[in-house]
Order: structure tokens, then C-alpha cells, then sequence
């Protein structure tokens, strides 16, 4: 009797255990707005969820939404990760405007061409300058890119005279106040309809490093590109805290060890890689190149010193009461990134 008793249990709890959930195991969504052959998705999103996951020895799955996907929408990436429509989302701080305004002073004109300076700056300022534009977001990276060119396609541009009037595609606030401020027309649009505003006539021209070039089919549609290292724009890498927060500790150690000060020094080295293989196909198509003369990038930093003070009044109008402070901080952060190298 108790055998059989014993042989009832072990079946009942067996068949307990295959009923139950599979609660330990989590498919996370992560969406991010470039194309899955960018390195973004490649080098850094693809990988990262896999050192995530095998961490957790499975216990987290992920599913990632690139361009193309009914998550992959640029100017979405921000409100999808704050409503939990996906878990984690990588974004540009500047589109939709205004939602990040004190980190976008990191686009500022003439404040770094590098990507590594740009990221050190952001990662240092998070918890004290930024951390506020962040709330019910866990921060797992702020990055930058490596200095934007202006790419144009029959206009070569060398000098401030050559960009009045010109239509160029614009990825934040500041670089919008930055092309007005050159004489050129700034047009909003995301990355991914800046091909057939190109082909069609609708814009003269973009700003963007060299690696978007390549990813979105760029070159096709240009021919002069003008290497200025005039800006720099940001993006964000962030978790749903309430996402975060229902992992077991576990999950989050593996989510932490892979995240923060492990991941942001990477985007340095990465963003030379990226820019690259746009710049040699550039190369290859017999583009011309051109460098912004020492001589015309004076003349460009004097003009664009009103708009600088412009914008700074503007984010303190918005109640950014120490914009300056950030700003100079930013100044501060990049000079001592330089020093290191």
C-alpha cells in the first residue's frame, strides 16, 4: 500500500510539474530603429542578448524588433520601452524633439567629433545631470557617434557660402539650430526616408557619420561628402524598469554584468568600425572628399557661438536652470577623455 501510495505521489507530483508554467523562463522584446545588417544590431544588440541569455543559462530569451519591423519605428523607441510595449530600446535622444533635452546639449556644435568622448562624457554625467530624463527607465548605455559629415548630392559643400539655402536632413534639435545658423534649410526625417528624399529631390543633402551611409544604400544617391567633425549625436539603450524589476536577481546580475561601464567603452572602437566601410565605398564609387579648412572651421565656430548661447537661453526658458553648468561639464568630460588616450 504505501509503495503504491509512493508510486501515486511521484506520478501526481510529476504530472504537477508538467503542467506548471515555464515562469522561470522570460522572452524579453528589444527594438532598435537601424537595419539588422548595421552594426548596432550585429556587433552590439545581437550579441549583447546573447551573452545575456547564456548567462541566464536560458532562463532570458529575447526577440529583437529591427528597422522594418512594427516595432522598429525611430521615433517611437522611447514611448514603446516608457509603456512596456517592449522590454528594451535603443534610440536617438533627439527624435521626437524635446524629450531629452539635457542630454542632447552633448550635440552641440564643436563640443567632439569622437565617439568615445562624446560616450565617456554621457556615461559620467547619468547619475547627477541626466539621470532625471531617465525615470522608470533602468540606463543600460548612452553612446554618441563618431563627428557627422554633410553628404550632398549635387552641390559640394566647402564653405559656409556654399550651404545656403541647401535642404539639409537634420537628427536633433541642436543640429537643426546648427544648419539654420550655416544658412542651410533643416528638414526633420528619419533615417530610414532619407534615400528616396534624395532620390526624389526633397532634401539636397544629410548629415550623418559615415557607417549610416553604408547601411541605408547612401552612396547611391551622393556624390560630395564633407568631413566638417562639427557634431556629434547621442542615443539611449534602456530597459523598462518594471521589466527589470520581475526578473529574478539572477537575471538581473547577468542583465547589470553585461550593461553599464562592461558596455560603454565599447562604442568607441565600434563606431570607427562602423564608419569605415561607408567611407571606403564612398571610395570605391569615386566620391569626392573634402576636409573643412582650418580657416573655415574658425569661421564656422564664430558663427555658431550665438547659436549656442541661443539654445542654452531656450533649455533654461524650459526650466533646465543649470544648462550652462551641463554644457561646460560636457566641455569638461571630453577634454579629460582626450587627456587618457
Amino acid at each position: 500500500m504505501m509503495n503504491k501510495s509512493l508510486a501515486t505521489l511521484g506520478v501526481s507530483a510529476l504530472a504537477l510539474s508538467l503542467a506548471l508554467p515555464a515562469a522561470a523562463e522570460t522572452t524579453l522584446k528589444v527594438s532598435h530603429y537601424l537595419p539588422s545588417v548595421h552594426g548596432i544590431h550585429t556587433d552590439f544588440i545581437k550579441p549583447w542578448t546573447e551573452d545575456v541569455s547564456a548567462c541566464t543559462n536560458g532562463e532570458v530569451t529575447f526577440e529583437i524588433f529591427p528597422a522594418g519591423s512594427q516595432l522598429g519605428n525611430v521615433a517611437r523607441q522611447q514611448e514603446q520601452v516608457m509603456a512596456g510595449v517592449v522590454d528594451i530600446a535603443h534610440g536617438l535622444h533627439g527624435i521626437p524633439r524635446g524629450r531629452f533635452p539635457r542630454t542632447s546639449v552633448i550635440d552641440m556644435p564643436f563640443l567632439t567629433d569622437d565617439a568615445g568622448a562624446a560616450t565617456y562624457a554621457l556615461w559620467k554625467m547619468l547619475p547627477d545631470e541626466l539621470a532625471e530624463e531617465y525615470n522608470g527607465l533602468k540606463v543600460l548605455a548612452l553612446h554618441a557617434h563618431n563627428g557627422g559629415l554633410i553628404h550632398t548630392n549635387e552641390k559640394k559643400v566647402e564653405t559656409m557660402e556654399d550651404m545656403k539655402g541647401l535642404r539639409i536632413r537634420t537628427p536633433s534639435p541642436a543640429v537643426s539650430e546648427m544648419l539654420t545658423f550655416l544658412g542651410a534649410t533643416p528638414q526633420g526625417l528619419p533615417p530610414g526616408e532619407v534615400y528616396e528624399s534624395l532620390q526624389r529631390g526633397v532634401i539636397d543633402g544629410t548629415v550623418f557619420p559615415w557607417d549610416p551611409v553604408k547601411s541605408f544604400g547612401l552612396n547611391e544617391v551622393l556624390k560630395y561628402h564633407l568631413d566638417a567633425g562639427a557634431y556629434t549625436v547621442s542615443f539611449f539603450y534602456v530597459m523598462n524598469e518594471n521589466s527589470y524589476n520581475a526578473l529574478s536577481e539572477e537575471a538581473q546580475a547577468c542583465i547589470d554584468k553585461y550593461s553599464g561601464d562592461a558596455l560603454v567603452p565599447k562604442f568607441d572602437q565600434w563606431w570607427d568600425e562602423w564608419d569605415a566601410p561607408g567611407r571606403q565605398e564612398a571610395v570605391d564609387a569615386g566620391h569626392e572628399i573634402s576636409e573643412l579648412s582650418e580657416e573655415e572651421r574658425q569661421r564656422w565656430r564664430e558663427a555658431l557661438a550665438p547659436m549656442i548661447e541661443d539654445y542654452l537661453d531656450t533649455l533654461e526658458g524650459q526650466g533646465i536652470d543649470d544648462a550652462r553648468e551641463i554644457y561646460a561639464r560636457m566641455q569638461e568630460l571630453v577634454a579629460e577623455y582626450a587627456a587618457q588616450q
